[in-house]
């Protein structure tokens, strides 16, 4: 069995093209319309290639693809797009996409370029450390250090809650998808738990309306957490 492909891309019909020739070729096959619902994906599992379209309707694939790295998620970008001057092709490298590819394509080209990132693997583990708002998440040692290298008493799960909510930045949660990643499908826990760990961790962090982060409450949903850049 070959590995997965995520593709990114807002045309219907070509996205399920792409779907069913990829699928052919063995390889488990997932696909998002918008940047968001592509996010969401990445964060819910490993891929090892993502054939990214850099016209999207909530933003576009530079954006995307530098996020990718940023965050170290470990899968081979091959950006498909319409445009072909060279200033777009340094800036989709510049983003950190490993391959390029003209629209219109051929298909079979399309595939012998998956089938090639496939084969040369991911770009490497994910940085054991997330620095955010001034803090340190050290993923290896789990541990949370403030900016002056002060280390905050975590739980085990204030820490996967943190982890969990920086792993899906900007993105809202629903309290049961925070169930799922932070205490386990099997594990039966009321939903309003979550509520509890989020003041807790708020509170640990030192959390002021002034601060860098913002952990927001989307009322009879979950929540977001935001950065300020």
């Amino acid at each position: 069995m070959s590995g997965a492909v995520l593709i990114v891309e807002d045309d219907h019909n070509l996205r399920l093209t792409l779907e069913d020739n990829l699928a052919e070729e063995g390889y488990q096959v997932s696909s998002a319309a918008t940047a968001a619902e592509a996010w969401a994906q990445l964060c819910g599992r490993p891929y090892e290639v993502v054939v990214l379209d850099i016209m999207l309707p909530d933003g576009d694939g530079y954006s995307l693809c530098r996020r990718i790295r940023q965050e170290g998620l470990g899968c081979r970008v091959l950006m498909l797009t319409a445009r072909t001057l060279e200033d777009d092709l340094v800036k989709g490298f510049e983003a950190g996409a490993d391959d390029y590819l003209g629209k219109p394509y051929r298909l079979r080209e399309l595939l012998a370029r998956v089938n090639s990132l496939s084969r040369r693997g991911g770009v490497g583990p994910a940085p054991e450390v997330l620095r955010f708002a001034g803090f340190e998440l050290n993923l290896g040692k789990r541990t949370l250090a403030d900016g002056e290298g002060k280390l905050i008493e975590l739980t085990k799960t204030e820490f996967d809650l943190l982890h969990c909510l920086l792993r899906s930045r900007d993105r809202v949660l629903t309290r049961d998808e925070i169930l799922d990643q932070v205490w386990g499908k099997e594990v039966v826990v009321d939903s309003h738990t979550v509520d509890n760990f989020v003041s807790s961790l708020k509170r640990k962090l030192g959390w002021q309306p002034r601060s860098r982060f913002h952990i927001r409450t989307v009322r009879g949903v979950g929540y977001r957490l935001e950065l300020d850049e």
